[in-house]
C-alpha cells in the first residue's frame, strides 16, 4: 500500500474508532476519547473536526466541576441517520412502526389500520416510514435502514417470506421492491427472533449464556432460539423454531396450545388454577422435546398468553416440567414491558444502521 493510502486508512480507522465509542458510550470528552481509543491528543482532535464537519458529532456542552479550563463535550448527532422499525400482524392493528434516530432514542410510534388484503405492502411500509418521518421532525431521506418484522420465515435464498397469513406478504420480488422505494437497506426477520433480541436486552433473559423463547401469541406460537453472543439460530430456510408443527398425537402443537385451543380451554374450565394446570401439561409436551434436543440454560415464556397469566403460568410449566422433562431447565415468564417484536426490530434496526455507518467510516476516501 502506498505511504499516502496508508494514512488515509489510519484516519480512516481513527474516526471509526472514536465514533463507535461515542455510540457506545453517548457523551465523552476528548481526553476520555484518547483513553478509550489509546490515540494521542492531536490524533483524536483530528478525527472529532472531521467527524463533526461530516455531520456525525455535535458538541452538546461543556464538563463543569472539575479543575482546569471546561471541557468540550461531544456525542455522535442524533439526526445524521434514523432507522425504523415494523411489526406486521394478521390482525388489528396490521402495521405498528416505530422511528428512532442515530442515539437510539425513539422518535415516533404509530399504529396503522391496514387491510392488506385491499393494499399493497409495499405502498402501507413506504407511506408509513413518511409519515413516522413526518411525526419525528425527521428527514425521510437520512432513513438509513427499516427492520420489518414479520409473523413467517425469510428465506435469503429467494428473498421471499414464507409460512406468512398477512395478505400479500408472500410476494416474491417484495422486499428487494421496498429496497428500491425506500432507498434503503431492508431487515427482515422472523418476529419471535426479533422478540428474543428484545428479551436478551431488556427482559428475563439479560445475562443468560443462551436461551429459547417460547411465544405464545395471540395468533400462532413460535420458537425463538438464542446460541448465545446474541446469535439467534434462524435455519437454512429460516424457518428454524416454528414448534407448532410438531406432531402431538393425531395433530400438532398448534393444536394443544395454539389460540384456538386456549381459548376452548378457558371457555371449558373457570378456575384458573386448573385451566394452568391443564395449559401447562399441554405445554410440556411440546417444550420437553425442545429442552431434550437443545439443552437450553433458559427457557422464558412470551406472547400475549404470558402476558395474561404471568408468573402463575411460569411456575405451573416449572411444576409440569420438572415431571417431564429430561434435563433440569429453568422457566421464567418474558419481563419485556409493551410489543416485544416491535422492541427488538427497534434495535436490530438502530444497530444495522450503526454497523453500516462504522463500515462505511473504515473505508478510506479515494481522492
Amino acid at each position: 500500500m502506498a505511504l499516502g493510502g496508508s494514512s488515509k486508512l489510519l484516519k480512516a480507522l481513527n474516526e471509526s474508532a472514536a465514533l463507535g465509542h461515542l455510540l457506545d458510550h453517548g457523551e465523552l470528552t476528548r481526553t476520555e476519547l484518547r483513553r478509550l481509543t489509546g490515540r494521542s491528543k492531536p490524533t483524536v482532535s483530528e478525527a472529532i473536526r472531521r467527524l463533526a464537519e461530516a455531520g456525525l458529532v455535535v458538541g452538546v456542552g461543556h464538563e463543569t466541576g472539575r479543575p482546569g479550563p471546561n471541557a468540550e463535550v461531544y456525542a455522535v448527532n442524533a439526526d445524521a441517520a434514523y432507522a425504523v422499525a415494523m411489526s406486521v400482524r394478521d390482525h388489528a392493528p396490521a402495521l405498528t412502526a416505530a422511528l428512532y434516530d442515530l442515539r437510539g432514542a425513539k422518535r415516533a410510534q404509530q399504529e396503522v389500520p391496514v387491510d392488506f388484503a385491499r393494499t399493497d405492502p409495499a405502498t402501507a411500509i413506504e407511506d408509513t416510514v413518511a409519515a413516522l418521518c413526518a411525526a419525528g421532525d425527521a428527514d425521510p431521506r437520512r432513513v438509513a435502514h427499516v427492520q420489518l418484522a414479520v409473523a413467517g420465515s425469510f428465506d435469503p435464498r429467494d428473498r421471499v417470506i414464507h409460512h406468512v397469513d398477512v395478505p400479500g406478504w408472500s410476494r416474491p420480488g417484495l422486499v428487494d421492491e421496498l429496497g428500491a422505494r425506500l432507498r434503503t437497506g431492508v431487515g427482515v426477520d422472523n418476529d419471535v427472533n426479533l422478540a428474543a433480541l428484545a428479551e436478551r436486552a431488556h427482559g428475563a433473559a439479560q445475562g443468560a449464556d443462551g436461551f429459547v423463547l417460547l411465544w405464545l401469541g395471540d395468533s400462532g406460537l413460535g420458537l425463538a432460539i438464542d446460541l448465545g453472543n446474541k446469535q439467534i439460530l434462524r435455519g437454512a430456510r429460516g424457518g428454524a423454531g416454528e414448534i407448532g408443527y410438531i406432531p402431538v398425537g393425531d395433530g400438532d402443537f398448534h393444536d394443544l396450545v395454539g389460540p384456538d385451543a386456549v381459548r376452548a380451554l378457558s371457555a371449558q374450565y373457570r378456575s384458573r388454577s386448573e385451566l394452568l394446570e391443564v395449559l401447562a401439561a399441554r405445554i410440556v409436551l411440546g417444550l420437553a422435546a425442545v429442552v431434550a434436543v437443545l439443552d437450553p440454560p433458559l427457557v422464558v415464556i412470551g406472547g400475549e398468553l404470558a402476558r395474561v397469566y404471568g408468573d402463575p403460568l411460569g411456575d405451573a410449566v416449572t411444576e409440569a416440567m420438572s415431571h417431564a422433562a429430561p434435563l433440569p431447565t429453568a422457566i421464567a415468564v418474558s419481563t419485556v414491558d409493551g410489543d416485544a417484536p416491535l422492541l427488538g426490530a427497534g434495535d436490530a434496526a438502530v444497530n444495522a444502521v450503526r454497523e453500516n455507518l462504522l463500515a462505511a467510516l473504515r473505508q478510506p476516501t479515494p481522492q
